[in-house]
């Protein structure tokens, strides 16, 4: 990939985290939004035009630079001392999660019982792990690639099954949008591994409109809990009846 081919992906990525479209671009640069979409897609970008769209999403051209040189390095886990001091502290969980889904101090602060003294701290926590990187502004750059996730069995999952788990199951299920639906029927390996690999779809599909929500101002987007489980199994009365 070119220097230039990097830089612009890099405010692209951006410009979708920040909820931002052409529509805006064009906008700000006076400029028709078929233009900036042929501008987006030939890459002739003059040095004064990259200039006025990383204002946009609030770089400079250095840290639209640095942004991009690190896209390799981007954590894909947190190691388990990581994870084990994010849930440590519920406030700092909250921040991290927040932080994840693309949200502002702004809008954090706007939502939940933070002073803003207190919401600069644990974002400095977060720099410190890594996690992010907390920049003039408190704008928040993540540093996680797209495929990242918590480790499998860690302190994340442990605390999400132990404590969210209950929480999220224990539910009706009956408001509009709510679904739970719960088969079971006896399959082959080779039907299992079939069942499993639509699941892996399934899971990046939602990854993938997560992303495409990001245009979307946060009042529109909410909190969407998707459980995904397959496993052998059979009722305990029924186990505790086999000879």
């Amino acid at each position: 990939m070119s220097e230039i081919t990097q830089l612009i992906a890099t405010l692209k990525r951006e410009l979708k985290q920040q909820g931002k479209t052409y529509r805006d671009v064009a906008e700000a640069l006076d400029l028709s939004e078929p233009s900036v979409k042929r501008l987006f897609a030939s890459e002739q970008f003059t040095l004064e035009r990259l200039v006025e769209i990383c204002s946009l999403v609030g770089l400079t051209l250095a840290e639209l630079a640095q942004e991009a040189g690190q896209g390799h390095q981007r954590l894909r886990t947190l190691s388990p001392a990581q994870e084990r001091e994010l849930v440590s502290d519920t406030r700092l969980l909250l921040v991290a999660v927040c932080a994840l889904n693309h949200w502002t101090m702004a809008q954090m602060l706007q939502v939940y019982r933070l002073s803003e003294a207190e919401c600069v701290q644990l974002l400095l926590r977060l720099d410190r792990l890594a996690l992010i990187t907390l920049l003039p502004g408190n704008r928040i750059r993540l540093n996680v690639a797209r495929d990242f996730d918590w480790l499998p069995g860690g302190p994340i999952r442990q605390y999400f099954r132990e404590q969210g788990m209950p929480d999220f199951i224990d539910s009706a299920f009956g408001q509009p949008g709510d679904t739970l639906d719960f088969v079971h029927g006896m399959l082959t390996e080779s039907a299992r591994a079939k069942l499993q690999g639509e699941l892996r779809q399934l899971r990046t599909r939602f990854a993938q409109l997560h992303e495409e929500s990001l245009a979307a101002p946060l009042p529109q987007r909410c909190g969407t809990g998707l459980l995904l489980a397959l496993r052998e199994w059979e009722p305990l009365a029924f186990a505790e009846l086999r000879r």
